[in-house]
């Protein structure tokens, strides 16, 4: 039943992959919608498809959405300006709000962004100064919380991990449980909408400190009215009690309006000497 599943969402993400989701009669071109492919890719496709399939429809617009294989990838099409809408992480926003024209619209008020660190339940790893030395495993090397922040913490700790990048979250908690590496890196919203029996196998060793959560955003050379109404809408989604669960989903359970100000806080952290700028 499981192949059949995940033959069925592999179908369903190349199938969306191309086609409009809303008014295929749209007046206005095609918006290309990214997602950073924190979860599973066919995942992803899953929970955006309905919302941006509604979305279109609502507002006559047609919306083609795209997550690429990788975090790496997804930096790529954002640096080349590709995206006129994207779910990124703050650091994605940081550095591309001037060079490449994108402001945030809106992201969930109910859970804030923090970064965690996992080890297996049966690993003898008991405090972060005993991962000095050992293989740990990252998304990749610009995500923000899962990656920047808890390795600026350990940098500060003066702990030095051998990083491996594997692409996504799922292939974090994963690679964790497979026992490939000690630990990995994660984040609170990915990690609480993985399968309960994968959570159960890990444990949370250390948290990072709290933060404003992936936006929305939008290319400014999306019309500023196609932006207000993109916020009003999910405002308005976030009203509906039947969409609860799809708006959890794709982790945003009660949208609010947001602005560069509220993602002020990704500079004063400093963590540029811990990205790589060619996004690999």
């Amino acid at each position: 039943m499981r192949f059949f599943l995940s033959l069925f969402l592999s179908f369903t993400a190349l199938n969306a992959s191309g086609n409009c989701l809303g008014d295929k009669n749209a007046k206005d071109p095609p918006y290309s919608f990214y997602v950073v492919p924190q979860l599973a890719v066919a995942d992803s496709y899953a929970a955006w498809t309905p919302i941006l399939e509604q979305a279109g429809k609502k507002l006559s617009l047609c919306f083609v959405l795209k997550v690429p294989a990788s975090i790496t990838a997804f930096e790529s099409e954002v640096r080349s300006s590709k995206p006129d809408f994207a779910f990124m992480n703050p650091y994605h926003l940081f550095i591309n709000k001037r060079s490449q024209g994108y402001v945030p619209l809106i992201a969930d008020s109910q859970n804030p962004l923090f970064g965690i660190v996992v080890i297996r339940k049966d690993s003898p790893i008991e405090k972060i100064e005993d991962l000095n030395g050992k293989k740990m495993a990252f998304p990749s090397p610009n995500a923000l919380a899962a990656s920047l922040l808890i390795r600026a913490q350990l940098a500060k700790s003066n702990i030095k991990v051998i990083p491996e990048y594997v692409n996504s979250h799922s292939n974090v908690y994963r690679t964790v449980i497979n026992g490939d590496v000690i630990a990995g890196g994660g984040v609170n919203n990915t990690f609480s909408r993985e399968p309960v029996n994968l959570q159960q196998q890990l444990k949370i060793l250390f948290e990072t400190a709290k933060y404003m959560p992936h936006p929305v955003t939008a290319s400014t050379r999306v019309p500023v009215n196609v932006r207000k109404e993109m916020i009003q809408f999910f405002i308005e989604l976030g009203k509906t009690p039947s969409m609860s669960g799809q708006l959890n989903a794709i982790q945003i359970p009660r949208p609010v309006e947001v602005n560069l100000k509220d993602y002020d806080y990704v500079k004063k952290l400093g963590l540029e000497q811990f990205a790589e700028s060619s996004g690999g």
